[in-house]
This record gives structure tokens, sequence and C-alpha cells, in this order.
């Protein structure tokens, strides 16, 4: 048997520069560090190491086949002081505890009985663009936030947020660009450092506190007026459910996991609708054949949860957006005992980062992979599990990937079916915040197709 050997990186008198790039200029940091091949080390701080893994191999054996002995790394603490300890924040017990408290609110049939609040809120939203003439102007961004919003509220919760959605954009402009700067500061970031972006949030407009207002509200108005006929959605689950013990959730809890849910859930299909308008306006071709099967399968009416299997296109064409932009560009694990992944020593107490933007972008993969190509989601018999994870894998997966799934094809069938936007100004770079934005506004043209 070989004796495992290290991974190549950068040096350590080059690693400051490094760190730093990780920090201001994540994605063209990690593209410069794949050139070192699929696995990189990099002495983080004294006595602490960082690989940075970018095969579908290395994703499945930390994310799932040997995850227990990955814990959510250092870098989930910026994550923490922002959303609490809700499932994409918590660790060990509570979160263990609180993923088989809302499993069965996201089974495939839970998922399936959400298609009518999805598709009622973009029909309200496309009936407000039916009062705009061909060629007008949106920012297509702020649309889809409020959108995205929109559905959260009403499917998870029952509830109007559009008219939280100017605060709590303001709050997320503040909060997402916090949680990515702290990812790669472990010597920054402590107790001192959550009470400051608490104290920060103060100073700059309350963007915890405008969350945490309606939040707050929400929960109190529903043990006000608890539902009769067991729970009707996310909230009523929370706010009844047991555990093994028969201990309920606290307040605090409850609060933890709403904020997670209406900012990740909705920040999440905001994004991916943002990607696919933006692209499908860049490959016209893509977007005539998307047309196509839309008007055949659909011929005029709006879309049900049974036609996603049908709109095989619309699925492929969110799959390559997030291909190329994931909602979960970067995991990062801390190994608990020693081991090997690949041939690569990880000592016990390292940091192990599985970058999907990486993973997605490894040309032994993907061919030619900077290139937009839903074809490749046609067909994925030869495709590696762990190819494509948008949103994680192992147990630690995304709860909500379904749900996000199911919302985003039925929502861009029924964008298409009625319009087509042309982007102003070309294709724009993504930004690295905790989700893969768009670095700038999306002003396109609305033209009604029917």
């Amino acid at each position: 048997m070989s004796t495992p050997v290290g991974a190549p990186g950068p040096s350590v008198a080059a690693a400051p520069a490094t760190v730093t790039g990780l920090v201001f200029r994540p994605l063209a940091t990690l593209r410069s560090l794949a050139r070192y091949g699929d696995a990189v080390e990099l002495p983080l701080y004294p006595g602490h190491r960082l690989f940075i893994m970018s095969s579908p191999r290395h994703a499945e054996h930390v994310l799932a086949r040997h995850q227990d002995n990955y814990l959510k790394a250092f870098t989930y603490r910026s994550m923490r002081a922002v959303l609490g300890t809700g499932l994409l924040s918590s660790e060990g017990e509570t979160w263990r505890r609180h993923r088989r408290l809302l499993q069965p609110v996201f089974t495939r049939r839970n998922v399936a009985g959400f298609a009518p609040q999805i598709v009622d809120a973009t029909r309200r939203m496309l009936d407000s663009w039916d009062r705009h003439r061909d060629g007008t102007q949106i920012e297509v961004s702020g649309e889809v936030n409020g959108l995205a919003l929109d559905i959260v509220g009403r499917v998870l919760f029952s509830t109007d947020m559009t008219g939280h959605t100017g605060r709590i954009a303001h709050a997320l402009k503040f909060l997402l660009p916090a949680v990515a700067i702290g990812t790669y500061l472990p010597f920054l970031w402590g107790p001192r450092s959550t009470r400051a972006i608490q104290a920060a949030s103060g100073r700059f407009g309350g963007p915890l506190a405008a969350i945490d207002r309606p939040v707050r509200q929400l929960i109190a108005e529903r043990r006000a007026t608890p539902t009769v006929d067991g729970p009707a959605d996310l909230l009523d689950h929370l706010l009844t459910a047991r555990d093994e013990g028969q201990t309920r959730l606290t307040d605090a809890e409850i609060r933890d996991e709403v904020t997670t849910f209406m900012l990740a859930g909705h920040e999440t299909t905001a994004t991916t609708l943002s990607w696919c308008l933006a692209l499908l306006s860049a490959h016209p071709a893509v977007r005539d054949r998307l047309e196509h099967e839309v008007d055949a399968v659909l011929a005029g009416r709006e879309p049900q949860a049974a036609d996603v299997e049908k709109l095989s296109w619309t699925t492929a064409v969110v799959n390559e957006a997030w291909r190329l932009y994931p909602p979960v560009w970067t995991t990062e694990r801390e190994a608990v005992r020693s081991d090997v992944v690949e041939g690569i020593p990880i000592p016990a107490g390292s940091t192990v980062a599985v970058p999907a933007y990486l993973v997605h972008r490894n040309p032994a993969v993907w061919p030619d992979p900077e290139r937009y190509d839903p074809t490749r989601f046609l067909s994925d018999a030869d495709r590696d599990r762990y190819a494509h994870i948008p949103f994680g894998g192992g147990r630690r997966a995304c709860i909500g990937a379904g749900f996000a799934q199911l919302e985003a094809v039925l929502v861009l069938a029924m964008m298409t079916q009625r319009y087509r936007l042309e982007l102003t100004a070309g294709l724009p770079r993504p930004r690295a915040s905790a989700t893969l934005r768009p670095g700038r506004r999306l002003p396109m043209r609305l033209t009604c197709r029917s």
C-alpha cells in the first residue's frame, strides 16, 4: 500500500495573500487554486490547514460516506450570528432533533401540494406585469425577490410577506456580505464578533431587527390563533411538533428556524430565477427551445406539479443554472478525526472545503465547463452522483431542495408562457455572498408573447 502524500498548494509565504483572496475575491481565488489539482492544501493559520477538494469523489467522501467525521466548520459562525441555530447553521444534537421534526413537511407528497400556491403567487406577479407596455424595462432581481418572498410566506407560513419585502431586501444587503466575509476569518470570529455584527446591525439601519420583528409577530399571532385541524404549514408544525422525549421547540428555536427558512428559502429561489432569465436572454436558442416545450406541454393552461416531469428542458435549464451558479456554492467541514481522502491525509482539526463552484467546473466531469449547455441534464446515466451538488449532499443536504426545484420550474414555465425578457446589458458576473448573486442589478426589457 502506498503512503499517503499531502496535497499541493501555495507556500507558507504565499498563504496570507491567498487567504485574503478567499475573503475578498473568493471565486477568482478558488479558480486560481484549482490549477494545483482537485485537492489543494493551504496553511490557514498556525497549526491549522485548509483543504479545498473539488472532485465528485471528494464530495461524496466528505459529505456522505464519512459525514460523521466532518462537522460544520468555523466558517458557519458568521451565519449563526445572523440566523441563530436553525437547520442551516446548527450542528450535533440540535440539528438532528430539528431535522427529524421538520422532515415530514418536505416529503415529496407534501411538496407537490405547494404547487397551487406557487402558481397563484406567480400569476399575481405576471398580472402586474400586464400593466406595462411592450419594451418596458423592469428590474428583474427585485421582481423575483418579491415573488420568492411571497411564495415562502404563503406556502410555509400561510401569511402575506410582501409588505416586508423592502425591509428584508435591505437586511440582506448588509447581512449576506457579512456572512461571506466571516467565512475564512477564524482569527477574527468568535463571541465578540457575534456581538459586533449585531451591534453594527443597529448602526446600519437595523437589518437584524427588520427580520426579527415580523418573525416574532408571526409566531405570536399563530400562538394566539392556533390551527384547529392539525398542522397546516411549516409554522404550525414547528409550534406543535414534539421530539421523542415529548419536548416542544422553544420560541427562540422556532424563531431561528422561521428566520432561516424565510431568508434562505426566498434568497435561493430569487437568485436561481435571476440567473435563469439572464442566461436565457444571452442564449436565444436555449430560450426558443424552452418556449416550444412550455407551449407544447401546457397548451396555454397553468402548470401543475405533475407537469414538472414533462417539462424536461425547463428542468434542465434550471439545473444548468445551478451548475454554473450553485445556491450552496461552497461547503466547509472540520475533520473530527484524522482521515485519508482519495490518498490525501487530513489531520484531525483540519478544515475541508468542498466548493460546488469548483466541483461543477471540474473538466474531468464537465467538458468545456464554462459553457452554458442545458443538454448536459437531459441524460445523467454516466454522471457521478456527486458531480452536481447545488444543495450540498449527505444527511446535511438542504431539506428544501425538492421545494426549490418545484418552485423554480413552475415559475420559469409560467414566465415563459407569457413573457420574453431581454437583458439591456451583458451577462453579469457572479458575486459570492451567502449565495452566488448576479454582481449587479438586472434591468430587462419585457415583451408579451401572447
